[in-house]
């Protein structure tokens, strides 16, 4: 009985890394984009990589730290979706060229923009940073040849944010 009760992380070793390959192959997907909501559909599916790594270390920090990324990044892409709204109401299109320069007449939208996406990057002191900083502990914790993907995937993912 008490075999069946500990965690079975045998197998979940090929998923984490795959999980951590989804992280940087949505980031890749990501910096191709110019539609804003597919963007920003790509970029959840990047950070559920991470939820996903880090539920199947099975670890009580693992899961603090997936708990934590899931529902600050349910608060920040629901904003950013609402946001990508706005911007499909003023120029009928989702294409990130033709909100260039709505910063100028939207002072107030570029600021919540500015806010929205330095959340999402994890920029301190965001939730977000937490979440990321703690799985990304917990997978260091539980191999270092891990550091290697979540470093890639860090890196493209405040690429394709400083992008949008």
């Amino acid at each position: 009985v008490t075999m069946m009760l500990t965690p079975l992380t045998e197998l979940s070793y090929p998923f984490i890394i795959l999980a951590l390959w989804g992280v940087l192959m949505a980031g890749l997907i990501c910096t191709r984009q110019t539609d804003l909501k597919s963007l920003i559909a790509y970029s959840s599916v990047s950070h559920m990589g991470l939820v996903v790594a880090a539920a199947l270390i099975q670890t009580p920090w693992s899961f603090t730290g997936a708990i934590i990324l899931m529902i600050s990044h349910g608060l920040i892409s629901s904003a950013l979706f609402c946001l990508a709204n706005t911007n499909y109401e003023r120029t009928h299109s989702r294409t990130m060229l033709l909100a260039r320069g709505l910063q100028l007449i939207l002072p107030l939208m570029a600021t919540w923009w500015l806010l929205s996406n330095l959340a999402n990057m994890a920029l301190p002191p965001t939730t977000n940073l937490w979440g990321e900083l703690v799985i990304i502990v917990s997978l260091f914790n539980w191999s270092a040849w891990t550091i290697l993907l979540t470093r890639l995937g860090t890196l493209v993912t405040a690429a394709y944010t400083l992008h949008m």
